[in-house]
């Protein structure tokens, strides 16, 4: 929730946050203090860091938070029974023509807005985290959402500088999740086969797959692999394709497995370093969007 607001704020517009964990939200605004000023260190802020933390108030009662709103992103955990009760409330609350999102990353919006009156309005509109640095954003609305829900949804991400893509039809996991799943699926398969160590099947997408993937998409990717385009792409290694998928199988994460990885990992990368490594992490996207906004697309 922090992490939307620093969106929506920086984009100009006021935000109320909301939390019934009092303690959590009396922190909230210290944190996007914070992350505001590594945003203005990078030149990612359009206004000074104080004007865009001005915004942003924080609401003890859900009914203030939710007053004459336009939008609601409801960031909760992850269980159908927690947001079925939290959208029976905001439903109740919200101005009847807000637009109701959740940022779930794997549950359906039908799984927790079936029996609201305004179900219409509701619609998953899950991030990539944190969405103030990466912006996609995925628009997955539930059998009986509005069509213009949706629409108005996607010009009010677009608006606030996130790159909204639209599903046409529920699919657990949506899009994001479902490609990185398949990619996982076959790194843990490589490790496990003993073909590579878990830092060099990193180093394939980090310094492979990932270079190209950041600023173009697969289809885009192999379109631009052959001479001929996509068709002559497929020509030369449709074949290669189906050899290498006839090979796969989905994995099953045994605690042998995850012990190995994590055993791997924790060399590199000791667990009292992992904030301080995510840290890192944040800036290091913040350089490399600081970079693609000043590129050309074409």
């Amino acid at each position: 929730g922090r992490a939307w607001a620093i969106v929506f704020a920086r984009a100009g517009h006021p935000v109320r946050l909301h939390d019934a964990d009092a303690a959590t939200m009396a922190g909230s605004l210290a944190y996007i203090g914070e992350r505001l000023d590594e945003l203005a260190g990078f030149g990612l802020l359009q206004d000074a860091p104080a004007v865009v933390l001005a915004r942003i108030r924080c609401e003890a009662d859900l009914a203030d938070a939710v007053r004459g709103v336009v939008m609601v992103q409801e960031n909760i955990r992850e269980t159908v029974q927690a947001k079925t009760a939290l959208f029976a409330q905001l439903d109740a609350l919200a101005p009847p023509d807000a637009v109701l999102a959740s940022s779930t990353s794997w549950l359906p919006a039908s799984l927790f807005t079936a029996a609201l009156p305004g179900r219409a309005r509701c619609l998953v509109g899950h991030p990539t985290n944190p969405p103030y640095l990466v912006p996609l954003v995925e628009l997955c609305p539930a059998p009986w959402t509005d069509p213009q829900v949706t629409q108005r949804a996607h010009a009010m991400y677009a608006g606030a500088g996130q790159t909204p893509v639209s599903l046409s039809r529920e699919i657990a996991g949506f899009l994001l999740n479902r490609v990185q799943a398949a990619v996982l699926n076959e790194c843990f398969s490589l490790f496990e086969q003993g073909l590579a160590s878990a830092g060099d099947i990193d180093k394939v997408l980090k310094h492979g797959l990932g270079l190209r993937w950041s600023f173009m998409g697969p289809f885009e990717t192999i379109d631009l692999n052959a001479p001929g385009g996509v068709a002559d792409y497929v020509k030369r290694y449709g074949a290669l394709y189906e050899e290498v998928q006839n090979e796969q199988n989905p994995i099953v994460l045994t605690d042998e497995m995850v012990e190995d990885i994590e055993e791997a990992r924790r060399k590199k990368l000791p667990e009292a370093q992992l904030l301080a490594r995510g840290a890192w992490r944040d800036r290091r996207l913040m350089a490399l969007l600081a970079h693609k906004k000043a590129q050309p697309d074409s």
